[in-house]
């Protein structure tokens, strides 16, 4: 019986192996086996750690830059509040007091077209609004004139006369404005009262007049420094001329020619420009030509007699003649 159920065992066995063929490395039956590919190693580049630079905060140079806009992104609406612009403008014209510029109780304002001026004042004090020398006052007007006291005055006389214009508030805590118009320029000024500090004096001053002063100065030096005319032969020059009549600070100092022009030269500095008149033997009068070299009249032609005349009324003369 053993020797049967062994039998039978075996024949099963040979049976399933004879079925199919064995699978090597996965592959299914029918397919030709996987061949195994090494695999590739991919290296990385190297990474380098960078500070990313800062800008060196200093004040005024940096300005916040605005986002960029794609051309669909709608501009930003304008701040519809009228009150909020005219507030902003206001306060970015405002010049306030500085330390530096005092000149012992004098602050000294730059003048500058469309600014508005701080001025503080203190009831029972005068505050003080100097102009410029030879400056003619046209028109003062303040916004509030009941509670506050404005006059004018002057100081110094003719071309060194200076307007002032007076401030002072009758209670503390009180604000105004204050337009001054003279012949020259507008001064706006805007007016607080404290309870006790005020501001003794403001003057200003004009850099761009005294620019265009400087750069007028710089041109005269040159002119004057520049030959009245060129080729003169020194032993050829006549200097027999006679200056006679007033004596106004543009009198000439001398006059000379070189036998075909005579040369009038005047005063450094000179800044009128006098003009010239030939007189006849009769006593007949003819303007002439001339022109102006550096502190030189260059008339192309010689005279016997000649004038300077100006003014109408209490004309001031004075006499060129030429001696033989």
């Amino acid at each position: 019986m053993m020797h049967r159920v062994t039998a039978l065992l075996f024949a099963a066995v040979a049976a399933g192996c004879a079925h199919a063929p064995p699978v090597e490395n996965g592959s299914t039956p029918g397919t030709a086996p996987a061949v195994a590919v090494p695999a590739t190693r991919i290296i990385e580049p190297d990474t380098e750690v960078v500070a990313v630079p800062t800008p060196l905060p200093l004040p005024g140079q940096l300005k916040p830059v605005a986002p960029a806009t794609g051309a669909n992104d709608a501009a930003p609406a304008p701040n519809p509040d009228p009150a909020q612009r005219v507030h902003a403008a206001n306060a970015a014209a405002r010049l306030e007091p500085v330390t530096d510029g005092y000149v012992n109780a004098i602050q000294v304002y730059p003048w500058t077209e469309g600014a508005l001026y701080q001025v503080y004042t203190a009831p029972g004090q005068v505050t003080d609004l100097a102009l410029a020398p030879g400056e003619q006052l046209v028109s003062l007007s303040a916004g509030d004139t009941v509670r506050w006291k404005v006059a004018e005055t002057a100081s110094g006389s003719g071309s060194d006369r200076r307007p002032h214009v007076l401030v002072k508030p009758t209670a503390a805590k009180l604000v105004t404005n204050l337009v001054i118009a003279t012949d020259r320029r507008v001064y706006h000024v805007e007016l607080q009262s404290l309870d006790a500090a005020y501001m003794a004096s403001v003057s200003w001053t004009y850099p761009e007049e005294e620019l265009a002063f400087r750069r007028s100065v710089a041109a005269g030096q040159r002119a004057e420094t520049h030959p009245a005319a060129d080729g003169i032969r020194p032993e050829e020059l006549h200097f027999g001329y006679r200056i006679l009549g007033d004596r106004p600070a543009w009198r000439p100092v001398r006059a000379f020619d070189d036998g075909e022009r005579v040369f009038i030269q005047f005063p450094p500095g000179t800044t009128e420009a006098p003009p010239l008149f030939l007189v006849g033997p009769e006593g007949e009068v003819a303007l002439v030509n001339y022109r102006v070299r550096g502190s030189y009249y260059v008339v192309d032609r010689l005279f016997t007699v000649a004038e300077l005349r100006l003014g109408t009324d209490n004309q001031t003369v004075v006499r060129i003649e030429r001696r033989s």
